[in-house]
């Protein structure tokens, strides 16, 4: 069995959405992890939901980072352990450095609420074993600083480096520099995305595309121990 934690910050709203793909359709143990506490060495993955962590007052994710709870996901990560931040939960992981780059505001300065086609760019990442390199997916996206952003040095090192794991395919929803959607970093076991890939793992709602990401990671895990 592989051990999730859900962090829940103030402000957190699909917390809830990631417990019920991680424990009610994949069976897995779950726990969710308040913003305070600080014992997460018994998790195996740590999610980071989306949502308004803080109310998004100062900078989307800014305020997240220095909550009690994320010296420990820090320290989660550099041990090679799995973290997994969902659009808000993206914008944290650029916030304490866990990932390169940072989350702006949308080009059109408009909240974007929609389902868009995304391109897997690396098939080769933990979470994306079970997908294939170019495939096509749909995934639903909901935020209003999700363009992502990067000095020009450290854009080319993570192209460079395979760390692009998904790209918006056709139009550029929100205009992120070459259409990045998700990246990880150099290790592989942290990604960040802006898509909701639990919004789209119950075939009850019509896309399941999402839920082979847990799925991969599932796959992983097992063979890790």
């Amino acid at each position: 069995m592989t051990k999730f934690g859900v962090i829940v910050f103030p402000g957190s709203n699909c917390d809830r959405d990631v417990a019920y793909v991680t424990r009610d359709l994949l069976g897995q143990p779950t726990r969710m992890v308040w913003h305070q506490d600080t014992d997460i060495a018994d998790l195996d993955v740590i999610i980071i939901p989306g949502g308004f962590s803080y109310g998004d007052y100062l900078r989307c994710g800014a305020i997240a980072r220095f909550s009690p709870v994320m010296q420990q996901v820090i320290e989660h990560a550099q041990k090679g352990k799995f973290v997994l931040g969902i659009c808000n939960g993206f914008q944290v992981l650029t916030e304490a450095k866990l990932l390169p780059g940072a989350l702006t505001r949308n080009r059109d300065l408009h909240f974007i609420c929609d389902r868009v086609p995304l391109k897997v760019e690396n098939a080769n990442t933990p979470w994306t074993k079970t997908y294939s390199t170019g495939e096509v997916i749909t995934l639903p996206i909901a935020h209003g600083e999700g363009r992502f952003y990067a000095d020009k040095s450290t854009l080319s090192a993570i192209e460079d480096n395979g760390q692009v794991v998904f790209r918006y395919a056709g139009e550029n929803p929100n205009g992120s520099l070459n259409k990045i959607a998700g990246i990880c970093n150099r290790q592989g076991n942290v990604l960040g995305m802006m898509p909701h890939p639990e919004r789209a793992s119950d075939t009850m709602l019509g896309n399941s595309d999402g839920l082979s990401l847990f799925q991969g990671l599932l796959e992983k895990v097992a063979a890790l121990v």
